[in-house]
């Protein structure tokens, strides 16, 4: 019998999504995976649009649970399974800090790599969420300086969240390969659930493309 709290991620390879099931491979988490050929559009269709009307992954169901963006995935992923130790607790004086810098991906860090990608220039400091793309990655440069993650010794679900992104925009060159950056992403990227996620991401393209010129 199928258990109703089982958990699915719609995913799609080399995109958003593949942080979401790091995590759950960082978490011993059992999941099963709803694939999205994003190369073919499938993402836009109505019987995904019916689950994220965005058109975007990653997405979490727990049985009539839905639960979409990286930030709000991150936070509950790790929670649900705190037997894992990647989530600090309510009472936990890290608390504040984590949920600190994991909003501070979604609020402050993608608005300015978008900005940054796009070539347009940023609002005034006084309204923009990022004040300015120097200062934004200064601050996040100093917390990693604290090392070898973002609170020291400390490995959590947010550490997660920010090595897949610096990989990522690292690789696009919409971050500058400061040490501190490259080095963080290497040692998050050297984890063996990345490395298996990974790999499995790179079979998976290449079947979507395969699929597209068939």
């Amino acid at each position: 019998m199928t258990d109703p709290n089982r958990l699915t991620l719609f995913y799609s390879p080399q995109s958003r999504a593949t942080g979401m099931r790091v995590l759950l491979e960082e978490l011993g988490a059992p999941y099963d995976l709803h694939v999205l050929n994003m190369k073919a559009g499938e993402q836009r269709q109505p019987g995904y649009l019916a689950v994220n009307p965005l058109g975007k992954v990653p997405a979490i169901r727990r049985g009539d649970a839905l639960v979409t963006e990286q930030v709000a995935i991150t936070i509950y992923l790790a929670d649900l399974f705190p037997q894992a130790g990647l989530a600090p607790s309510l009472d936990d004086l890290l608390r504040g800090p984590y949920l600190r810098w994991i909003a501070y991906y979604g609020s402050t860090f993608e608005p300015a790599v978008v900005d940054r990608f796009m070539q347009r220039e940023p609002g005034p400091v006084e309204m923009s969420p990022y004040a300015d793309y120097d200062t934004m990655l200064g601050a996040l440069e100093t917390q990693l300086a604290t090392g070898p993650y973002l609170f020291g010794d400390r490995f959590t679900a947010a550490d997660v969240l920010w090595g897949i992104a610096l990989n990522w925009t690292l690789s696009f060159g919409l971050v500058p390969k400061r040490d501190a950056f490259v080095r963080y992403a290497e040692r998050l990227t050297a984890r063996p659930a990345f490395q298996r996620v990974n790999a499995a991401d790179a079979e998976m393209a290449a079947q979507h493309a395969a699929a597209l010129g068939s």
